[in-house]
């Protein structure tokens, strides 16, 4: 039987390390979760798992479970005693999480230990730039590394002038143009994937992320759906996160069209770093950009070098993620201690949660 080097698969030197601390165990990682099953990878191959009990005891949050791109370690490889226990999740070096749709609060946990996201938006009649600001400050405050790519280019007539805007709303974040119709319309794409590198593909739906995933695997591996007449966009066809092993080495996470894109985490000072450029330039620090003298943003929109777009859309995004009202300083000291917040709080907070999981159980 031919093993899998987990290595090629992004297994680091430190997470090997992890790994070896825990004895009569086996490292894994998730390829995807179906409710409270998962399909995980290991040496020997696939195999079926579910968390064991104390696990599930633990856990106080969403992001506390095992997600699609988490390195894990399970009782087993192999499922000749049934589905394989996973006990501990190693440490993540990325987590990608959004506000999950239709609730005030509760987080989802779209992918982890993602080296690049690629921002997939199509250069049809779908084309949004709030979007991708939206998209860009998700990915910022994951720990990865934002690439935006743009599909169907085949569709566009004024390529130029798109990517002109593009370039004032993603300053510094790569841009890749694709097209599905030629043959080479996505090699571009392989210089951010090789052995040991996981590239997450996020975008709208039918923007055609599954597409490219096929051509970067080889085969159709993944269903893609026809293009609408109306609008040129395709139609969705992914229905969960998905973990693809590339045959040379790497992987890439497909995961499903986003219809609502709310907040969890963002790091808006990197996604609006000419905002916050201007803002040092203001004449008080706790500047808000709402009609203070001698704002420097202000006076950006007025000489025409700030789209007041752009700057409509900080402010919504400052307002959903809670950030309204304050300085650039202060967003980020709100985004650590909303990510971290103090030993005693986290501490407070799993005793809490446990209690309510004992009552829960009848304990």
């Amino acid at each position: 039987m031919n093993t899998i080097n987990m290595k090629n698969l992004g297994l680091s030197g430190s997470l090997l390390d992890e790994a070896c601390s825990f004895r009569d165990l086996y490292v894994g990682r998730v390829l995807s979760q179906s409710k409270d099953l998962y399909r995980v990878v290991t040496e020997r191959g696939e195999v079926a798992a579910e968390v064991s009990g104390k696990f599930r005891f633990d856990a106080v949050t969403p992001s506390d479970y095992p997600a699609v791109g988490d390195f894990v370690m399970v009782d087993r490889d192999d499922d000749e005693g049934g589905n394989a226990v996973i006990h501990r999740l190693l440490r993540r070096k990325s987590l990608f999480v959004r506000r999950a749709a239709g609730t005030a609060k509760e987080e989802q946990v779209v992918a982890a230990n993602v080296d690049t996201v690629f921002v997939c938006m199509a250069l049809g009649g779908d084309y949004n730039l709030r979007r991708v600001e939206r998209y860009l400050g998700l990915a910022w405050s994951s720990g990865a590394v934002p690439v935006v790519v743009l599909t169907k280019a085949d569709l566009c007539r004024d390529l130029s002038e798109r990517l002109s805007r593009l370039e004032a709303v993603a300053p510094g974040v790569a841009v890749v143009v694709t097209s599905s119709l030629t043959d080479d319309g996505w090699q571009a794409l392989r210089s951010y994937l090789g052995p040991g590198r996981t590239v997450a593909f996020i975008g709208s739906s039918g923007v055609g992320k599954s597409t490219l995933i096929n051509r970067l695997v080889g085969r159709d591996l993944l269903a893609t759906g026809e293009v609408r007449d109306g609008d040129g966009r395709g139609r969705h066809t992914t229905t969960r996160r998905e973990l693809v092993v590339l045959a040379g080495g790497g992987v890439v996470i497909d995961t499903p069209g986003m219809r609502e894109l709310a907040l969890e985490r963002a790091d808006l000072v990197r996604t609006f770093a000419d905002i916050d450029d201007l803002a040092t330039q203001c004449r008080f620090r706790d500047c808000t950009h709402k009609g203070e003298p001698g704002c420097a943003v202000a006076r950006a929109v007025a000489d025409g070098l700030l789209d007041p777009g752009r700057l409509a859309g900080y402010r919504k995004l400052c307002k959903e993620a809670l950030y309204e009202g304050l300085h650039s300083r202060q967003v980020e000291a709100e985004k650590m201690a909303m990510m971290f917040g103090t030993k005693g709080a986290m501490k407070e907070a799993r005793r809490s949660a446990r209690e309510k999981n004992r009552r829960r159980q009848g304990y």
